[in-house]
């Protein structure tokens, strides 16, 4: 199946698009999050208010980290897949040390051509605001910048999202 990737800022309406993408494939949709509600109170509300908001037409999964074997063991049962968010992903991993996001990236990138459902991946730029000088930060921008690029050649399909409209680049 195809990779589609939707991209943007904060707030731009990635997720909202990526999910009618989704939805136009079939009804078995998926759903898979990358956030930790565990990092902080913000973040377990953004999780609790997405979820409500996705409603009961996503199965959803909580993974910050083995997206590739959430999807291996359940992509044939589901028509799209949305994975939500690649760069905080990216973060996961580089924050938590135990897994080489590259590594773990191309692990992702080679399984989407294979997989049995659509994938549709959310991803932020990480290049648009101004550096942070602590050394993971400075890594996570330069592994997440990486990783969006090889996802948005990968893509079949490419979307930039601004203020919430969507803005197909191939």
């Amino acid at each position: 199946m195809a990779l589609v990737v939707v991209g943007g800022g904060r707030r731009s309406g990635k997720s909202r698009y990526a999910q009618a993408i989704a939805s136009a494939h079939g009804p078995r949709l998926a759903f898979i999050g990358t956030m930790r509600p565990e990092d902080d109170e913000e973040n377990a509300g953004k999780i609790a208010t997405a979820r409500e908001e996705r409603g009961s037409s996503f199965v959803t999964y909580e993974e910050p980290l083995d997206i590739v074997k959430v999807i291996e063991d359940r992509a044939e049962v589901f028509d799209a897949i949305v994975v939500d968010d690649l760069t905080v992903w990216v973060s996961n991993l580089v924050m938590t040390g135990t897994r080489d996001p590259e590594q773990e990236a191309e692990r992702f990138l080679d399984l989407a051509p294979r997989c049995g459902a659509e994938l549709v991946v959310v991803t932020s730029d990480v290049d648009f605001g101004f550096p942070v000088d602590c050394a993971e930060s400075r890594q996570m921008r330069r592994v997440a910048g990486l990783i969006n690029r090889k996802a948005a050649e990968k893509a079949s399909r490419l979307y930039w999202m601004v203020f919430g409209i969507p803005k197909r680049i191939r």
